[in-house]
């Protein structure tokens, strides 16, 4: 890992000091959409100078309004599998062009990063080109009819993982993501969760600031494929941190840092059953669920730093 693409203590963003331009308006997502606001809030972070792409997802679809815009600043939609790849065409070619003070940013969903953009993600971060990369992970590709993808957790219903009498619905766990970049020895990696702005706003700023590829994965409730209240989108997002089933952290200088460590975890069920997608699950599934969540966190807290 290179020395000078360690990120610098930037000047603290907040809610009160945060600019009043909104770069991303309009758009047509659904109603309590998680990843709109994740991209919302990202790109008042990183203003008016970023370079923005967005594979063919969610944000894609409900951005790209023909023949108007959802967005201020510039930004592009790319192949599915491509957005790290083209990101860092735009960045080069800023680069080569003299643009001073720009940004490239490419947002992707769990399906675009975990699986299908992985390899792309994986070259941009190797080659070291400067672009942040924000995963805003609803758990399913929600933008082609709720399928399953890396990052769908245990027990979900989806349409390619239908929940039965013998079926429990997703019969696998998130994929360790956040470690899988991490394990390229990136300058900076973080999760965050939009029920935690602040928290996400401070790493969102902190990425802007390193000179190469940085990575944000950030939780982004879905109320349409999860069959939850569009009100609770904040709520729900708040509350997989407080149960300990989505984690704040972040990576750099070779270590990781868990930035929440709860003393105890909230109620697991109560969190699940506001969700259509979990309403199927027996004690059993609870139990399993818990188990793999208690034996994450014994790893994390024996391995990571922490408060």
């Amino acid at each position: 890992m290179k020395d000078d693409n360690t990120p610098t203590a930037p000047k603290r963003i907040t809610a009160k000091n945060m600019t009043e331009k909104e770069f991303f308006y309009g758009h047509k997502a659904c109603a309590g959409c998680g990843g709109s606001v994740a991209v919302r809030l990202a790109l008042k972070v990183t203003g008016e100078k970023t370079f923005a792409a967005f594979p063919a997802g969610c944000m894609a679809a409900v951005g790209f309004i023909y023949p108007q815009m959802a967005f201020r600043n510039n930004a592009i939609i790319t192949t599915f599998p491509g957005v790290a790849s083209m990101a860092s065409g735009i960045s080069v070619g800023a680069k080569a062009l003299g643009l001073k003070g720009y940004k490239t940013v490419a947002f992707a969903g769990d399906g675009g990063t975990a699986d299908i953009g992985l390899q792309a993600l994986s070259g941009m971060i190797d080659r070291g080109d400067d672009v942040m990369y924000i995963c805003y992970d609803n758990e399913a590709y929600m933008n082609t009819g709720i399928q399953k993808s890396g990052l769908t957790p245990y027990g979900t219903h989806t349409t390619t993982t239908p929940a039965g009498k013998n079926f429990p619905g997703s019969k696998t766990q998130k994929k360790n993501l956040f470690e899988i970049i991490a394990a390229h020895d990136i300058a900076y990696a973080a999760t965050a969760s939009i029920g935690y702005p602040q928290d996400y706003i401070n790493k969102v700023n902190k990425a802007k600031q390193v000179k190469g590829p940085s990575f944000i994965h950030v939780f982004a409730s879905c109320p349409t494929g999860w069959g939850s209240p569009t009100h609770t989108s904040i709520e729900l997002a708040k509350e997989v941190v407080d149960t300990g089933l989505f984690f704040l952290a972040e990576y750099e200088n070779g270590s990781f840092k868990l930035n929440k460590n709860p003393k105890a975890f909230k109620d697991i069920p109560t969190y699940l059953q506001k969700q259509g997608r979990f309403k199927h699950l027996k004690e059993e599934d609870y139990k399993l669920i818990e188990e793999h969540r208690d034996m994450k966190w014994e790893r994390m807290r024996r391995n990571w730093k922490h408060s």
